[in-house]
């Protein structure tokens, strides 16, 4: 009976772990994939300035002036990519190639080619080139990097250190990997990346490639076990767009967000936090002619849930521009649709940053009201000046915040309070009045800090 139960368990157990089981070797996969995976050598030519110096007139050393002349002095630099068509297109990352003056291409075979830069997208560090070949060339497909799972096996080959053809393998350790880049969403491995593997690509057990290996996080320079891949979905997108357009097309909106807290999502019952609160909308951008507004919070995106602040950046990015898609928003408590025609993003320039006083604020307290750790004042002339506040900012002024409260860490001396729960307020006693009215939980508070829209939510 216990071998006939192991036997059941076995049955069970077994489908989809047996769907790529240990390999015994990927000799196979290395032999099949490695035609298609080249070394890219970028030059850039450099003014004599830039280069070595030239000795003065009458120095001993000035012979050497004769010996180097004023030709150009050549930067060099080696990365990994991959031909994705049988014509010569190569996928490799920008920063391999970034200012470059000519580009060469070295096949496995030891065939060295010019290329010709198709395009380049320095925020996901991809770029395109062509190969200058007159014969078909062995080429690798993408797979579908959303498939990738944590536990996976995968191998990289490529050029780290200048060893050409180099085999790594590893599997994938996590998913959606940021680190501070606008559209980050990286897979995470335990394979040995290194300085000249950039570039190259990661694939699947089945010969698919699911990712760009772009980074590794190491104190030391050097392979310890972290290495970040850019997703192939998210590398296939951009390299059609440079095929076809020589650059990215991304969709736009015209909105900066904030991320969801678990006090905010509890303040709108939600029973995990997802979404992203909308801090800001350009005026006459496609969110402010849909109708979006600051302080709308986004749960759903094209009928995509949106699982964070991150991810919403992304998901706008990915989609085709002229296109009208819905979004399902939370508005002062009220559920939401609005149609929204998504634009094109001019990728110059279209960052926004936080403003944060920079000054040293006066401690002094203006009036003695404190309300749950928050002492606040008067916004009048000389505490704005005081303050730095914004000049567009009206409400209620913070000067001090309890260190022991639950607003430490969420509000700071100088922040306006425009809203408590969607209510403008003018006054402290207006404040008073929305707490003490408050049936419990989180109460939400709208903030203008140097300008910018701060949505916290503190416990009474």
């Amino acid at each position: 009976m216990q071998r006939f139960l192991a036997f059941l368990c076995f049955l069970v157990l077994t489908p989809a772990a047996m769907a790529h089981p240990a390999p015994d070797g990927f000799a196979d996969l290395a032999e099949r994939l490695s035609p298609a995976v080249v070394n890219i050598s970028a030059a850039q030519r450099l003014d004599s300035g830039d280069g070595l110096p030239e000795f003065p007139e009458g120095s001993p050393l000035e012979r050497f002036n004769d010996i180097f002349g004023d030709a150009p002095r050549i930067a060099n630099s080696l990365g990994s990519g991959f031909i994705i068509d049988s014509a010569g297109l190569v996928v490799t990352n920008n920063h391999v190639i970034d200012g470059a003056d000519e580009v060469e291409v070295s096949l496995p075979d030891g065939r060295v080619f010019p290329a010709d830069v198709v395009g380049i997208d320095p925020v996901t560090d991809l770029a395109v080139l062509r190969m200058q070949v007159s014969e078909p060339l062995p080429f690798v497909s993408f797979g579908d990097s959303d498939t990738a799972r944590v536990g996976d096996w995968v191998i990289a080959i490529g050029n780290p250190f200048g060893l050409g053809g180099t085999l790594t393998a590893g599997v994938g350790s996590a998913r959606g990997r940021e680190v501070g880049g606008r559209y980050d969403d990286y897979i995470q491995t335990d394979v040995a990346i290194n300085t000249g593997n950039s570039g190259g690509p990661l694939f699947n057990l089945d010969g698919e490639v699911v990712g760009v290996n772009t980074l590794i996080l190491s104190p030391t320079g050097a392979s310890v076990g972290i290495s970040l891949s850019i997703p192939s979905n998210i590398a296939t997108r951009v390299a059609d767009q440079l095929i076809e357009y020589g650059e990215t097309r991304r969709g736009w909106l015209g909105v900066s967000v904030i991320r969801v807290t678990p006090e905010l999502a509890e303040s709108y019952e939600l029973d995990v936090p997802y979404g992203a609160i909308v801090s800001r909308v350009e005026d006459d951008g496609p969110a402010d002619a849909g109708g979006l507004r600051q302080g709308d919070l986004v749960l759903r995106f094209d009928g995509r849930r949106v699982r964070d602040s991150q991810s919403f950046p992304r998901m706008v990015a990915e989609s085709e521009i002229g296109r009208t898609v819905d979004v399902e928003i939370i508005r002062r408590d009220r559920p939401m649709t609005l149609s929204v025609e998504i634009g094109q993003l001019e990728e110059e320039g279209n960052e926004s940053a936080s403003s944060e006083s920079d000054g040293v604020l006066d401690p002094t307290v203006q009036d003695g009201n404190t309300l749950l750790g928050m002492t606040l004042g008067v916004l009048d002339a000389p505490s704005r000046r005081r303050y730095r506040v914004d000049p567009d900012a009206e409400g209620v002024l913070v000067t001090d915040v309890d260190a022991t409260s639950d607003a430490a860490g969420k509000v700071r001396p100088g922040d306006v309070i425009e809203e408590v729960e969607f209510t403008r307020v003018e006054t402290i006693a207006d404040i008073r009045e929305i707490i003490a009215n408050h049936g419990g939980g989180p109460i939400r508070f709208q903030i203008n800090r140097g300008g910018q829209y701060v949505l916290q939510s503190i416990r009474p």
